[in-house]
């Protein structure tokens, strides 16, 4: 999840696409935002939290809760087909009612379709137990391996997104649709390609009142043209230094379009809370950080990081202990103002 990028040069504008009038309409209304990658402490993956045995209703409530007490005002979630592809229906609802709870505490959603990080196999029912210290290591690839014979695959994978956007397209609940996260990671850079253009096609065949986007995330043109044509939003990902950051902006202002981080903070990679947070306000670019609470998916430490490791100091991710405390009280000030810099 490093995050490079070359220039981004304004594209023709392609047929249902967001002008850049539109784009910046919806960001004069949206205004800045601060949110983080949500998932509740008990899940270890995007199938533990949204498929049926194992949906934590509860858990979702009081964590919204707390990402809503620090200002947080939208969420990115991702979902996974396979869920979809068992039980439509029933995700469908328990989408519902996520994005009921979270509007609840006046949150609004991101949801990311597809995913190229961490492990390319996995199933349905009881998930693994985390492995002690080691970061992400249950998080499952959307697609899994096994789906991922294109065109074989599209047709399922085209009936999973068009039946949730239809479902969702006109629900203001919904922020942004995130259409396929870090395509191109964990070795999946020749295969990911294919998939990302139909996606898209998918997407804008739907025609939603939100906008599309996948994010910038690293150094490679064909992937960062197409992204960048495509979205109706500009996303991207950072995880270094506050200079690094302004150097990528800088990168991806000539698109003309807004920017939204849809990933930041890792403590020991210098993306910092006191030094990142004030100057996303300043910019007006929406900021929504890798991590809420300490929990299975064990991202307080890096990546990396060995089996049974010492506990991580400072954490790399995440924002709450299990019991609600917060982290860092300077931190969460930050958050809290919006716009103060404690650094």
């Amino acid at each position: 999840m490093h995050s490079q990028a070359s220039s981004i040069v304004p594209t023709a504008l392609l047929p249902g696409q967001w002008s850049i009038e539109e784009a910046e309409m919806w960001q004069s209304k949206q205004g800045f935002r601060t949110g983080c990658n949500f998932y509740p402490s008990t899940a270890i993956n995007q199938i533990e939290m949204w498929q049926a045995s194992t949906w934590d209703p509860e858990t979702i409530q009081r964590e919204l809760g707390w990402a809503a007490s620090i200002g947080m005002s939208v969420v990115r979630v991702y979902l996974h087909d396979l869920v979809f592809e068992c039980d439509p229906e029933g995700l469908l609802a328990r989408m519902d009612e996520f994005l009921g709870t979270a509007s609840g505490v006046g949150i609004q959603t991101m949801f990311v379709f597809f995913d190229d990080c961490w492990n390319g196999e996995g199933d349905l029912g009881p998930q693994p137990a985390p492995k002690p210290s080691v970061h992400n290591s249950g998080w499952l690839r959307s697609p899994l391996d096994r789906h991922r014979s294109y065109p074989e695959d599209f047709a399922r994978l085209e009936a999973y997104v068009k039946a949730v956007m239809t479902r969702f397209k006109d629900d203001e609940r919904v922020y942004l649709w995130d259409l396929y996260n870090e395509p191109g990671n964990g070795s999946q850079e020749i295969v990911s390609l294919p998939l990302l253009e139909k996606v898209f096609e998918w997407a804008r065949e739907i025609r939603p009142s939100q906008p599309i986007s996948a994010g910038i995330w690293f150094d490679k043109e064909e992937y960062n043209t197409l992204q960048a044509a495509q979205s109706d939003v500009i996303t991207f990902h950072h995880y270094n230094g506050l200079e690094s950051l302004k150097t990528m902006v800088d990168r991806l202002r000539p698109a003309g379009r807004p920017l939204v981080c849809t990933e930041w903070m890792a403590r020991t990679a210098q993306s910092l809370v006191q030094t990142h947070l004030p100057w996303f306000a300043e910019e007006g670019i929406t900021a929504i950080n890798w991590g809420l609470v300490k929990g299975k998916t064990q991202t307080c430490w890096p990546w990396g990081t060995e089996e049974g490791a010492p506990e991580a100091d400072p954490w790399f991710h995440d924002l709450f202990w299990p019991d609600g405390r917060v982290y860092s009280e300077d931190e969460a000030e930050v958050f809290r103002s919006g716009t103060q810099n404690d650094a």
